[in-house]
């Protein structure tokens, strides 16, 4: 959920139909005739079978490499593990406090936390400044806001809009809040940020409400249905996509059952309901049918999908669930991993290939000197061939939304 928390879309089958062959149906008397005469004829001499040919296969031509796995084999191991890490860049810092981990560490991702509430002039200030360490011919780095609405909007003042809740969201027409949308995501993009970590996709019940500490106490849902939910989220996703900026559906497989907020707490964050044909799913494939091209993974417990793991941790949940039944083929990002309580219990030395290794991508880190830590961590465990190539898949899918961003290119 990274307004700061932490812890340690499949295309319908269409069948194919087969046209009848048409008969076409001759007098009832001339078939008897027919029968008749083949009935009398004298069996003819059978011809020898004539010799065929068996025809040699065609060899399937290999396809060629997309743009971005063109450009990660160019990479080196250093280089691809460091674009799998989003640091988190915190308000009233000074623009280089970054530089030293993102240069080191070969950073592709900064999100913007803490309150930037003196309009957009500062927020283009850090985008411009962090693209600048970027080395000529390299990819761009990727700035992430979480702008929601309601109490959830990291990007306030001149040149960002009063956005409403999620809640208030979800009583719009989803065409007006298509039209809205677009509106927020042309301000993002004039200030530089190319992800909005949104929209919640999360469905709070009716009964729980408030007592969601993670996000019906803030109003971050669209409703208390997922079928309320679901089209809502899908009309923020194709504003974003209109306005230029990518979306980012969270907190897969949904915090809305849970009590507490994994960034501050360990307790109260198990959703021992969610199955895997809950329909409070329905909200996240609305939103992958939609062209999310992001999914959050929350660091919440789900025993009836994982009773092992946490759900940023879990191959279950990201490969088997999201990427496979759901069929998402897009980036996986943590929730924060650096500094959520949630995750406080597992060594930050197994965080990062914890969770590259269930299948995600981008690890969120609110903390620079953690953000460090991952890229190292991952840099390691790729002696492994098996996790250096999980390492080079998930920096190709990176590259691929740098790629749709115009952060990156083939020339």
């Amino acid at each position: 959920m990274l307004h700061r928390r932490v812890r340690p879309l499949t295309p319908t089958h269409v069948p194919v139909r087969r046209r009848a062959r048409g008969i076409r149906l001759v007098g009832a008397s001339a078939l008897v005739l027919a029968l008749a005469g083949c009935a009398a004829a004298a069996p003819e001499p059978t011809a020898s079978p004539i010799a065929t040919r068996t025809p040699t296969p065609t060899p399937t031509p290999t396809p060629e490499p997309t743009c971005a796995e063109r450009l990660v084999a160019a990479m080196s191991l250093d280089e691809q593990a460091g674009q799998l890490v989003m640091v988190g860049a915190n308000a009233g810092h000074p623009v280089d406090a970054l530089d030293g981990v993102v240069t080191q560490h070969h950073l592709g991702g900064a999100v913007l936390l803490g309150g930037w509430h003196d309009g957009a002039a500062p927020v283009r200030g850090l985008a411009d400044h962090l693209q600048s360490l970027v080395p000529d011919g390299g990819p761009g780095i990727l700035l992430a806001a979480d702008q929601e609405g309601g109490q959830i909007q990291q990007l306030q003042g001149d040149g960002f809009s009063d956005i409403p809740s999620a809640l208030e969201q979800g009583a719009l027409d989803p065409a007006t809040l298509t039209a809205d949308a677009a509106v927020w995501a042309g301000e993002l993009v004039d200030a530089g940020i190319g992800l909005n970590l949104a929209p919640v996709a999360d469905t709070v019940p009716a009964e729980l409400g408030a007592a969601n500490a993670p996000i019906g106490a803030y109003d971050r849902e669209y409703g208390h249905d997922p079928a309320v939910v679901a089209p809502h989220v899908s009309a923020f996703v194709a504003g974003m996509t209109q306005g230029g900026v990518a979306s980012t559906l969270k907190h897969f497989p949904g915090l809305g059952r849970v009590t507490g907020n994994t960034d501050v707490t360990s307790q109260g964050i198990t959703d021992a309901q969610t199955n895997a044909s809950d329909p409070y799913l329905d909200p996240f494939a609305a939103g992958i049918r939609a062209g999310a091209p992001v999914v959050m993974v929350s660091s919440a417990d789900y025993p009836q999908l994982d009773p092992a793991n946490q759900a940023v941790f879990s191959p279950a949940i990201i490969t088997d669930l999201l990427r496979g039944s759901l069929g998402f083929e897009g980036v996986v990002i943590s929730d924060d991993l650096g500094a959520a309580a949630s995750v406080a219990s597992v060594p930050i030395a197994e965080r990062a290939t914890a969770f590259v290794g269930a299948g995600g991508d981008i690890l969120l880190s609110a903390s620079a000197d953690t953000a460090g830590q991952f890229q190292q961590d991952l840099v390691a465990a790729a002696a492994d061939p098996v996790f250096a190539a999980k390492v080079q898949a998930a920096a190709e899918r990176v590259l691929a939304l740098k790629v749709e961003a115009g952060l990156a290119s083939c020339g």
